[in-house]
């Protein structure tokens, strides 16, 4: 029978670190039938209910893709709604800057969709659609290609408040990583 030898962390320098241990850490697994992916994301498995499913990422956005917040309310009670959730859930603002999911599933702002329909595409669309889109449409409204149309004018300004928007947020998921 071979003996039990030393273990390699028992002087200095410690190969491991402090708040580690040998024994087996506990993983939920997801709930979706057939995933063996840690369930590290909750959601409801109906409203107001306490009960939760736990899926891993790819699940949890897909259950979440079809949930409408604001369902049988017209678009005062939803403006209402929107804008009282936003100031008392101001300072929670831990799944924008997360991105655990992909970008047409909630990660976006309310001013990155609309600038987005201003340029017709899609909720994913990823920023080198973006630039190509702002500038298909920048050339067709250009000042200086229509001088003096005061329309052409005004959907230019769009257009470029819209690509300014995009790129902001562009930006801060670059430099967030």
């Amino acid at each position: 029978m071979a003996r039990q030898g030393r273990s390699s962390d028992w002087g200095f320098p410690r190969w491991r670190g402090y708040g580690s241990s040998r024994e087996a850490t506990n993983v939920r697994l997801c709930d979706r039938a057939g995933c063996d992916q840690p369930g590290n994301c909750p959601a409801p498995k109906s409203p107001n209910n306490p009960d939760r499913w736990y899926f891993c990422t790819a699940h949890a956005a897909e259950y979440n893709a079809g949930w409408n917040y604001f369902e049988g309310l017209d678009k005062e009670e939803a403006e209402q709604r929107e804008k009282a959730e936003r100031g008392e859930a101001s300072g929670f603002k831990q799944a924008a800057w997360a991105e655990w999911g992909g970008s047409g599933d909630g990660t976006r702002s309310r001013d990155e969709l609309r600038a987005l329909e201003v340029l017709e595409l899609d909720p994913d669309a990823d920023f080198d659609a973006v630039k190509k889109a702002w500038r298909a449409k920048a050339k067709l409204v250009h000042p200086d290609v229509r001088p003096g149309d005061e329309a052409a004018a005004k959907e230019f300004q769009r257009l470029q408040v819209s690509y300014e928007v995009l790129r902001a947020a562009e930006d801060r998921r670059t430099w967030k990583g």
